[in-house]
């Protein structure tokens, strides 16, 4: 599987789980078919950013997405963004966006931070995403916004 897909894996899975060694996020990553070395996730882990935080019980630390600012994006996360999607289609007032495999959680959660007021919620499984649209008038213009997002010409 492609590094886009394995990159999006570890956000959903450390946005799941309170992963505080590379070696944990190893074995889940494995678990969800990707063969990984734990050099492979230290790369991407200081690629994407990654750090290292107190978890909730406050003795034990944990790896975190940077927090951004509401409307504020980091190139890197809208990169993975791009690479995802694979298509986006408006019927009523949902958007259904087709990613590619496994990336549907981390670029709905993408989708979610960039708080776009017609946006009611966001749905995803496995590499489809739902976005519940507050008034189908504005769907048309919404897909028009994401696809804009990804600027590419193969999507639908």
């Amino acid at each position: 599987m492609s590094r886009v897909n394995r990159q999006l894996k570890i956000l959903d899975i450390i946005s799941k789980h309170d992963i505080d060694t590379q070696e944990e996020l190893v074995a889940f990553l494995k678990k969800e078919g990707f063969n990984v070395t734990q050099a492979t996730i230290s790369r991407d882990i200081k690629d994407m950013g990654i750090l290292k935080t107190l978890a909730a019980d406050g003795k034990h630390y944990k790896y975190a997405v940077q927090s951004a600012k509401e409307n504020s994006v980091t190139d890197k996360y809208l990169s993975m963004f791009k690479n995802a999607i694979v298509s986006i289609k408006f019927a009523g007032n949902l958007l259904v966006v087709k990613t590619e495999e496994a990336s549907a959680g981390p670029a709905a959660q993408f989708i979610d931070n960039l708080n776009f007021e017609e946006i009611l919620g966001v749905v995803a499984g496995e590499n489809t995403i739902f976005v519940a649209i507050d008034d189908p008038s504005h769907g048309e213009r919404l897909r028009e916004r994401l696809l804009n997002l990804t600027d590419s010409s193969g999507i639908y």
